[in-house]
């Protein structure tokens, strides 16, 4: 008996351990995070923006039936975004810069457009594109985001709303590896990438009321996913810019993770801070650049060498928000 009660009990630590370890694979394997990247808003320095490649919009908008301000959408921008050409800077945490931005936003054909790039260097470029509807309600329509070294195309993420179509590419020891998929997208709903930046300058008279708001993110882990997110207002910090002290509102974007999955996953979350002012206007972008194993990075609207941290000049409504860290500042460059 003894041995049977024994060998009961190797057999029932051998099944927890095998099914520990596929879930940890699984996570691994569909690991994601919101791609929320390369964030400019409508308070930078205006001139005419410049030429630039012009993204494929011919397609209808999708039908609106959540009304011009759904609960359950982000309805109407309260100022449409302008034109624009602004030169934002990326530096780590420790506020060494990284790389140098140009972001060139255009209304063309009833669409918003926006192309952003960032310099890191004669060998390393990043390159974001989308194309919103402004009105009636604020409605991502494209995205991509583009890196390359050394010439060679690294890494691409690319979702079509309209149609629900997401793709992605990365170069592996093999060459690259490509994964499809078609996902269910809610319009006025669902964003990627710039599109949060938009979508909180939306969300804002709500937010600071207080409480959540779920939206959805088309994420990447490489494998395209929809990731439900909750946004909240984290409260009025200063941030110290260029020699000057900016007064921002800081809101999180915090990916929902299943209760089963918290133990095996450490996903942060990200953070964007507009200007206290209307019309709102971006300041600065926190978290991993792209996919959850990336550096954490911030986006800043001004470039300096003494761009600071945000301090708390209110006390924060979400006090269990992380304290960002960069687990890989080496693979930045």
């Amino acid at each position: 008996m003894e041995l049977q009660n024994t060998g009961g009990m190797e057999a029932c630590v051998a099944v927890q351990s095998l099914i520990r370890g596929s879930l940890v694979e699984c996570l691994k394997s569909t690991r994601f995070f919101l791609c929320v990247f390369l964030l400019v808003g409508q308070q930078t320095v205006l001139v005419h923006a410049q030429p630039a490649t012009v993204i494929n919009s011919n397609q209808p908008a999708p039908a609106d039936h959540s009304g011009r301000n759904s609960p359950r959408g982000t309805g109407a921008l309260p100022d449409l975004e302008p034109s624009l050409h602004a030169f934002p800077a990326v530096l780590g945490l420790d506020g060494k810069r990284l790389a140098d931005g140009d972001c060139s936003q255009w209304v063309e054909g009833g669409f918003l457009h926006a192309v952003i790039t960032y310099d890191f260097g004669p060998h390393h470029r990043i390159q974001e594109k989308a194309v919103f509807r402004q009105e009636p309600k604020l409605t991502q329509q494209e995205w991509s985001w583009r890196e390359w070294r050394d010439g060679r195309l690294q890494r691409h993420f690319e979702v079509n709303f309209a149609t629900g179509k997401a793709g992605g590419e990365k170069r592996e020891a093999s060459g690259l590896k490509r994964w499809s998929e078609i996902l269910k997208i809610e319009p006025g709903r669902t964003f990627a990438g710039f599109g949060f930046t938009l979508a909180i300058k939306a969300l804002r008279e709500r937010l600071m009321k207080g409480g959540k708001i779920e939206l959805e993110a088309v994420a990447f882990g490489p494998k395209p996913r929809i990731v439900p997110v909750d946004i909240s207002f984290g409260g009025l910090d200063q941030i110290e810019m260029v020699g000057r002290t900016l007064k921002g509102d800081r809101f999180i974007i915090h990916p929902k993770i299943p209760l089963v999955a918290r133990p095996f996953v450490d996903v942060h979350d990200t953070r964007i801070w507009l200007t206290a002012q209307r019309p709102a206007g971006f300041l600065r972008w926190e978290g991993n650049i792209v996919e959850p194993d990336d550096p954490i990075i911030r986006v800043d609207r001004f470039s300096g060498k003494e761009n600071g941290t945000a301090e708390g000049s209110t006390k924060s409504q979400n006090p269990k928000s992380k304290t960002q860290t960069n687990p890989n500042p080496e693979n930045i460059k």
